[in-house]
């Protein structure tokens, strides 16, 4: 039976569940109040009954969190929780939970999916079939670039995490060899190269490690001119990671062959971002989590984190907050 004290609000469940999904899961919990998009101006109006909150890309600032004094749960629709001041949750008594392992399979697919692009044009190709130019070819076949195959190229993956072992585990199946480095340990380690090494090194580089202050824009200039020219840079984890003007001034240059991101430092782009225009440069519109069977699992465990929170034992918890406790629970 619902329990209608608590108030559960979805600020921007859009994204998550445009509609083939169900929130029912969530209805025994509470009431609940999903909204598909949520302006971070509206975040108080919406949000002023509620205990739980369920967030993916809305911000919950110190300042928003301050006018919500019956909050006690947000679970981020996501892995990264960057959208939340955890410290003002913790010192507010508001627990933090997010999903930490729904996306493995679909962002390594999508890396591949640019990897292979990058490799194979083949929306190039598809594009120039279709405005006629096989039809008026000479020829039976014809390529409007190279061709590159993989077998024996270096993958070097910054970050040794789920995501980037299973992009590791899928380049090998392509006959390349997978090496690592961490963007917090510049300096390798155990079953680590060298940061620069690595930039130095591989054919293909691919970025999956988690963002955080220390290593915001760690890719500039400084690494990028050390990377072959005829390298690829891939990055499905954060935008931020990223120099954005220093990766398009290389590409201009041709210091480097190409890169092909699903993630930028500000979502949606600015008109001016330097890479809408910089040449040889794949964008996907952050879509590498958005596999329908990756977001049931993301709402599976979201259910799990409201359900262990309501009973009294949370899950998934990113931070430490002071008072955690569960609201109130009548019979259901």
């Amino acid at each position: 039976m619902m329990d209608s004290t608590n108030q559960i609000i979805v600020l921007d469940g859009h994204a998550l569940n445009p509609g083939d999904l169900s929130w029912e899961p969530l209805d025994k919990f509470g009431r609940l109040t999903v909204y598909p998009r949520t302006s971070e101006e509206d975040v108080v109006s919406c949000a002023a009954e509620a205990n739980i909150v369920l967030t993916n890309k809305t911000r919950l600032s110190e300042q928003v969190l301050r006018k919500l004094p019956k909050l006690r749960f947000i679970s981020v629709l996501a892995t990264g929780y960057n959208v939340i001041d955890i410290r003002a949750a913790e010192n507010l008594g508001i627990a933090v939970s997010n999903v930490p392992t729904y996306g493995t399979s679909t962002v390594a697919q999508h890396t591949f999916a640019l990897i292979l692009e990058l490799c194979h044009h083949v929306g190039l190709h598809n594009s120039s079939v279709h405005v006629g130019e096989w039809s008026r070819s000479p020829d039976f076949c014809y390529w409007k670039q190279p061709l590159i195959e993989l077998e024996g190229k270096q993958l070097g993956i910054v970050g040794r995490g789920r995501i980037g072992q299973r992009v590791a585990q899928i380049a090998r199946g392509f006959g390349m060899e997978a090496v690592f480095a961490s963007c917090t340990r510049p300096q390798g380690g155990e079953g680590l190269l060298p940061l620069q090494k690595l930039f130095e090194t591989s054919d293909i580089i691919s970025l999956h490690c988690a963002m955080t202050v220390s290593n915001q824009h760690f890719v500039n200039r400084d690494l990028l001119q050390v990377m072959k020219p005829s390298a690829f840079l891939v990055n499905t984890a954060r935008g931020a990671l990223i120099e954005e003007a220093d990766l398009a001034e290389a590409l201009g240059k041709g210091s480097l062959a190409g890169a092909a991101l699903d993630v930028l430092s500000t979502e949606p782009p600015p008109a001016v971002n330097p890479l809408l225009s910089a040449p040889r440069c794949i964008l996907t519109p952050h879509m590498a989590w958005t596999g329908q069977n990756a977001r049931k699992r993301l709402l599976d465990v979201t259910v799990e984190n409201v359900a262990a929170f309501l009973k009294g034992s949370p899950i998934h918890v990113v931070n430490n907050p002071v008072r955690p406790e569960a609201p109130a629970q009548t019979s259901r």
